[in-house]
């Protein structure tokens, strides 16, 4: 599926500030002509059924940006869409390099058409606030978190459609900072079931920016475009490419809840053994997340429970005991934890290297700026999912040809 984008009315790498390419009256941004534009690609790509949206225009920013001209240019926009093309979804992009929509809680975009109108936002580490290398990243991701909300996934609440049209990292795994951006990102686009697009897939450039064989440290693919740059990442976005509660799933399946662990992307499986692992999400189990804090395993009367610190978490039947009231603590709110029947330790659930799930003392809760939590970083998200079954749909090494330019949930 493509969506086409107005990036630039003039020809150069996308985006400054002050390159007066950034909003409507702008030097080189004659909203008359952004809008003939508009109708010319939509007329031209009318009966091309794999183009399915339109972004009317990519990261409006720069000192002229003003709420009231957006409202103005994008209903013009949108309607100009519309009319070249009816069947195509119309995409609309918000303010400040497309981080925020937050103006649209006090008034949506008025237009004659309904049905298919959608909005997009960007996330990047590096814009997102969370000054990840410096702060504890727990409480950074808390804090993101919030900021992300308040700035444009409360439309998802709201009943609006909206998917994240980019994000995306150095993918060398050299950037401590873009490392935990990701893992906090990874978490919301699990629990919300996002849709998203990865920036970027090319490898390298012709030339960028005058420097020619340009390598893109952000690219899905290697400098030559043979292998995937980062192959551990393939492995963590997997379970995020089919959605966990739709579209395309059976209505009248009953939504249960799955414990993703962000740093790897699999879920918790409980083993016939009673003990747990980590796994493919596909092949979780049917959990369900009471209101007593309890995470029992559906039609079975078995609960998860704490034992030791250092050993195995276990299933079993007796759930009223502190050792399976599970909570949510820190500011991430990703860490499961529970209190030790014997002595009231508190102890958290821990991923150890060989993906076995065991119950340790909670790490890096807050303040330190230096300490990893991500282990111990799990989300207690809803699904609708068949269990088990399914199968990866994205195999790398083995590239070519690419039908798309982004990987889509």
């Amino acid at each position: 599926m493509v969506i086409l984008d107005n990036q630039m009315t003039t020809p150069g790498w996308c985006c400054s500030r002050t390159d007066s390419n950034g909003f409507f009256g702008d030097k080189y941004f004659d909203p008359n002509e952004w809008l003939k534009g508009l109708s010319a690609m939509a007329t031209m790509f009318n009966d091309t059924k794999n183009v399915v949206g339109m972004s009317l225009r990519n990261e409006l920013r720069g000192p002229n940006q003003n709420v009231s001209l957006w409202y103005r240019y994008m209903a013009l926009g949108a309607e100009a869409v519309h009319a070249a093309n009816p069947n195509v979804l119309v995409i609309l992009s918000g303010l400040d390099f497309d981080n925020t929509l937050s103006f649209l809680h006090s008034k949506k975009a008025e237009l004659q058409f309904t049905g298919k109108l959608v909005y997009e936002q960007h996330w990047y580490g590096f814009s997102d606030g969370g000054n990840w290398e410096i702060r504890n990243q727990n409480d950074a991701c808390g804090i993101v978190v919030d900021s992300i909300w308040a700035k444009g996934l409360f439309l998802l609440q709201q009943g609006w459609p909206l998917f994240f049209s980019e994000f995306g990292f150095d993918m060398s795994g050299t950037h401590i900072g873009d490392n935990r951006y990701l893992t906090c990102f990874l978490s919301v686009a699990a629990e919300m079931d996002l849709d998203w697009a990865i920036w970027a897939l090319q490898g390298s450039y012709y030339i960028r920016e005058g420097i020619l064989a340009y390598d893109e440290s952000y690219g899905l693919l290697s400098w030559d475009w043979c292998t995937a740059r980062n192959p551990s990442f393939i492995k963590r976005i997997n379970s995020l490419q089919t959605p966990f509660q739709g579209p395309g799933l059976p209505n009248s399946r009953e939504p249960y809840n799955v414990i993703f662990h962000p740093q790897t992307g699999l879920c918790v499986l409980a083993k016939a053994s009673k003990s747990l692992e980590l796994g493919p999400c596909d092949e979780s189990n049917a959990w369900n997340y009471t209101s007593a804090y309890e995470l029992v395993v559906k039609s079975t009367g078995q609960c998860l429970q704490a034992k030791f610190v250092g050993e195995n978490a276990k299933l079993g039947t007796d759930c009223s005991k502190p050792s399976s009231k599970w909570q949510l603590i820190s500011n991430s709110r990703m860490h499961v934890s529970a209190e030790l029947t014997k002595n009231g330790t508190r102890v958290c659930l821990d991923a150890g290297p060989d993906g076995a799930i065991i119950t340790n003392q909670c790490k890096c809760l807050t303040l330190d700026p230096t300490c990893d939590p991500e282990s111990q970083w799990f989300k207690v998200i809803l699904s609708s999912r068949d269990t088990p079954g399914g199968s990866s749909i994205l195999q790398l090494p083995s590239v070519g040809p690419w039908p798309q330019t982004s990987l889509s949930s």
